[in-house]
């Protein structure tokens, strides 16, 4: 089952801006989490229901999965000193 990936705005001007090396490290790291939304590595946010981080590079990618409609949905992508700001 493949999950569909969904960007909020901040997340998908975030990944727009990033630099092309670190940009396709990034969008790597989403595309498979459309077929394992809890890949070995992720782990869950403490303090935030239902969110989840994954390092990609020196990158963070925040995200909620929705089992019910099967989809992913991407937060938050930035560099690991700024992510949790």
């Amino acid at each position: 089952m493949t999950y569909r990936i969904d960007f909020t705005r901040r997340a998908a001007r975030e990944v727009a801006g990033l630099d092309r090396v670190p940009r396709k490290r990034v969008l790597d790291a989403i595309e498979r989490l459309g077929r394992d939304p809890r890949p070995a590595g992720a782990r869950r946010l403490v303090g935030a229901e239902g969110v989840w981080r994954l390092r990609a590079g020196d990158y963070r990618v925040i995200y909620e999965i929705d089992d019910d409609v099967i989809t992913v949905t991407v937060i938050r992508v930035a560099h690991r000193r700024e992510v949790y700001r």
